[in-house]
């Protein structure tokens, strides 16, 4: 998961793209990147750290421009090494740069097939340099590398999606042209399009996310279709066409449970009301789990979890009280590297109110449980202020399955739920009692708010794999990679050599 924008402007680009990183800071923190364009030559800084720390007054003076993309980085392939931060940039055909949120299931394979056939090079381990040059290697089949047009960057995604598989959306700035944005024909991750209507003329953004739409002055405009892609040129006129075969949308439940701020509307649903919708539900379930008397108070896990909370404590006629108050100068917990590090940082993150707790019997509610190492250290703090009785409730249904669409949950060892009962997991994290969402409901919680969504994908709560590519050796594989030490630089060096020797050879 991460974040990105586009902007072409009337005007420097380089503070609005800023101020959009900011509000969309939220879906990465490891590291951040601009890359404008000024003519036909790119400015880019990048680097590992929050947008604050990552941009000074120098690094802003060195992005001129009227066009330019960003990107938030949360890594799920490749290294959290600096060279891995986006923008990418590739200097042929035309000169492009890239940034991606999603993750590519097949990379391996386009890997070989860049190497062995497209004869270019790849510099990091990371999928979105892969779907870069991809791009890149077909807007250079299309155009011969002389001229281009709407048309022919249309043909070059639909080259591209037959061969990319996996979660996508990107967007792409070519010097010298404009702006390029597509989503993957499933619609896993989210895009939007906003637009404002200036004394200058039009100018267009392009998020993940509207709240940095709307919380620069762009007008929503409409989301990105699954499969479609649209070029804004460097005058401000929008094309836009469907390059994908068989587009279907099936969003990614997790954005709605966790990821994505409870003010953003993605796909047409709020993400604010469809967790009001997982606490009503949620509701039900404790219901017919627990009797009148059982529950003195209802308790979110700041800050995603507190509208399901909410909802819960209303429907159920139970207290409602704030009895964690969250250091807000601490990073989302679930996106940092390591168990350590995760443990440490919530007892940095939260502090309990003894007196809410001191007493009583507590429903501690939280969007999710994923390794469970946060939950555990929660309902010790909630015992050491006292509570007599600790019940843990997810508004989400148990992970049980690696995500492989983007979000940093890929090996089966590390989810608390795999393998495990919910009388395991409840042990595990050491509450009396434990209560999850059921699958149904969630998703009923998404189609509730917007009734087009039909399909979700939720793979990582019902293991169905919606690009119908990801198998029980797929995920084999790629849990021996992670678990595995990474190369050095010799050995990958040594390795792409003998890639392009083989590749001679044939």
């Amino acid at each position: 998961m991460c974040g990105i924008v586009g902007v072409v402007s009337n005007s420097p680009v380089n503070q609005l793209l800023y101020d959009a990183l900011l509000l969309l800071q939220h879906r990465g923190q490891d590291a951040a990147g601009i890359a404008t364009g000024h003519g036909n030559k790119f400015a880019m800084h990048k680097a590992n750290g929050l947008v604050r720390d990552v941009f000074r007054t120098r690094n802003m003076r060195s992005l001129p421009g009227n066009i330019g993309i960003g990107q938030v980085r949360y890594p799920t392939a490749g290294s959290t090494s600096e060279e891995e931060a986006q923008p990418f940039y590739v200097n042929a055909p035309f000169g492009i740069v890239l940034a991606h949120n999603g993750n590519l299931t097949n990379a391996d394979e386009l890997k070989t097939e860049l190497f062995k056939n497209d004869r270019r090079h790849l510099n990091t381990d990371s999928d979105s340099e892969v779907l870069l040059n991809i791009l890149a290697h077909q807007i250079q089949e299309v155009t011969s590398g002389y001229s281009l047009d709407p048309a022919a960057l249309f043909r070059s995604v639909a080259m591209l999606h037959r061969r990319v598989r996996g979660s996508y959306a990107v967007i792409a700035q070519i010097a010298g042209y404009g702006l390029l944005a597509f989503r993957d024909p499933f619609g896993i991750r989210p895009l939007c399009i906003g637009v404002s209507r200036t004394d200058k003329g039009v100018e267009y953004m392009i998020a993940s996310e509207n709240v940095a739409l709307e919380g620069l002055g762009f007008r929503f405009l409409r989301d990105v279709e699954p499969g479609e892609a649209i070029f804004i040129d460097l005058d401000g006129q929008m094309y836009n066409e469907q390059c994908a075969e068989n587009p279907s949308l099936n969003p990614c439940a997790f954005e709605f449970v966790y990821l994505a701020r409870p003010d953003s509307i993605l796909d047409g649903a709020s993400v604010y009301l469809t967790r009001l919708k997982m606490g009503e539900y949620l509701a039900e379930k404790v219901r017919s789990q627990f009797t009148s008397g059982d529950i003195d108070v209802v308790m979110p896990i700041p800050d995603s979890s507190r509208p399901s909370a909410m909802e819960l404590a209303m429907k159920l006629n139970l207290d409602y009280r704030e009895g964690f108050i969250k250091n807000r100068y601490i990073g989302r917990t679930f996106m940092m590297p390591g168990q350590a590090i995760r443990r440490k940082s919530v007892r940095q993150k939260l502090n309990a109110i003894s007196s809410e707790f001191k007493g009583k019997s507590v429903l501690l509610v939280d969007d999710s449980i994923v390794r469970g190492t946060t939950s555990r250290e929660i309902v010790q703090m909630a015992r050491e202020s006292g509570a007599k009785r600790v019940i843990f409730a997810s508004a989400a249904p148990p992970v049980k399955f690696p995500n492989v669409y983007g979000i940093d949950m890929p090996t089966r060892s590390e989810l608390i739920a795999y393998g495990r009962s919910e009388d395991e997991v409840c042990r595990e994290i050491t509450a009396d009692a434990l209560v999850y969402q059921e699958v149904d409901a969630m998703k009923r919680s998404i189609s509730d708010v917007n009734p087009v969504l039909r399909s979700i994908e939720a793979s990582c709560f019902d293991g169905n794999y919606i690009t119908g590519d990801v198998s029980r050796e797929y995920l084999d594989r790629l849990e021996f990679a992670r678990n595995s030490p990474r190369p050095d630089t010799e050995d990958i060096l040594r390795s792409q050599l003998n890639l392009n020797l083989a590749a001679r050879a044939d």
